[in-house]
C-alpha cells in the first residue's frame, strides 16, 4: 500500500474511533477542513508532518500513536514521478 492511502485509512480509523466528522477533527486540530478532505479524496500526494500533527492534536493522540497502526506495516513511499498533483 502506498503511504498516502495508509494515511487516509488511518484518518478514517481515527474518525470512527472518536465518532467524529472530518470537519470536527479539523476544527479540533486547528486546520482547514479542506486539508483533511483533500487527503481523504486523494488530492494530496504526501501530507506534511505538520498536517498530520494537527490531525493528531484533533484526535488527542501523539504522532507515535498515529503511526502505530497496522495500516503502516507494509507501506511504500510514493515515487517522485508518480506523485499526485495538487
Amino acid at each position: 500500500m502506498l503511504l498516502p492511502e495508509a494515511i487516509k485509512l488511518r484518518i478514517i480509523e481515527l474518525l470512527d474511533e472518536n465518532q467524529i466528522s472530518a470537519y470536527k477533527l479539523s476544527y479540533k486540530g486547528g486546520i482547514s477542513p479542506s486539508n483533511i478532505s483533500d487527503i481523504l479524496r486523494g488530492k494530496v500526494a504526501e501530507p506534511t508532518i505538520s498536517t498530520i500533527l494537527h490531525i493528531c492534536e484533533g484526535a488527542n493522540i501523539t504522532l507515535k500513536d498515529f503511526f502505530d497502526s497496522k495500516v503502516f506495516n507494509e507501506v511504500e513511499a510514493v515515487e517522485k514521478d508518480r506523485k499526485i498533483k495538487k
